[in-house]
């Protein structure tokens, strides 16, 4: 329970971190006011004393987890700025998962999200690619990120390095039952590559990342 203990050590910004710190534990579906007073130490009446609602403060937690996004590096080239940006957003949704398919939907994005977006527009502009190609990349380097998140977070017991182990076992599982004449290409991929010592799923995140970079740089050159 958060050390917040009354509306007088109370603060917007208190209820904000330990209503992200509550998802991250539970989930966004199940946070209530009820559930993060809970967390809190406090009373709902506290809460709506600087929050208009689960609303207001959903908005807010999107925020937060924006302002652990970093910029991209206005030094660097495009390619390695937007691949920069992509890895931050990357881990801060393996921190948040509960972000995930939430945080291109609010209808009221803070300064802080418009700054941010505002600062990615800015590097993709400055390649001077046509506007058809800058928005065909923003789209699909966006789908590969956030799809990649939901893949990475949905994986049996996880999938980072941490639980390879168990990884396996779970790719193990899946393909003991299967039939290796019915289901060749299934079994022969997961046995030969999947199963095999030191397979992370988050080592295509790099490889898949510049593809997309580098098809984006192609379709430009094709004018």
């Amino acid at each position: 329970m958060n050390s917040a203990n009354n509306q007088g050590r109370l603060s917007r910004e208190q209820i904000i971190r330990g209503a992200v710190e509550l998802a991250d534990e539970i989930g966004l579906e199940p946070l209530t006011i009820r559930r993060l007073c809970e967390h809190l130490g406090t009373k709902p009446m506290s809460i709506y004393h600087y929050v208009a609602g689960k609303e207001d403060i959903i908005d807010q937690m999107v925020g937060q987890v924006f302002e652990e996004v970093g910029l991209p590096d206005a030094s660097l080239g495009w390619k390695a700025a937007i691949s920069g940006r992509a890895r931050s957003l990357r881990s801060a949704l393996k921190k948040h998962p509960w972000a995930i398919p939430i945080m291109e939907s609010r209808k009221k994005p803070g300064v802080d999200i418009l700054a941010h977006h505002e600062a990615m527009l800015a590097t993709w502009l400055s390649t001077s690619f046509p506007l058809a190609v800058i928005a065909h990349g923003m789209a699909a380097v966006d789908a590969f990120v956030y799809g990649f998140a939901i893949q990475e977070t949905s994986l049996p017991l996880g999938g980072d390095d941490s639980a390879d182990g168990n990884l396996d076992q779970a790719s193990a599982d899946i393909v003991a039952p299967l039939d290796p004449e019915q289901y060749p290409n299934l079994v022969h991929f997961t046995m030969e590559y999947i199963m095999q010592p030191g397979y992370n799923f988050g080592d295509s995140f790099e490889p898949g990342l510049q593809m997309i970079l580098d098809s984006v740089e192609r379709l430009a050159q094709m004018g």
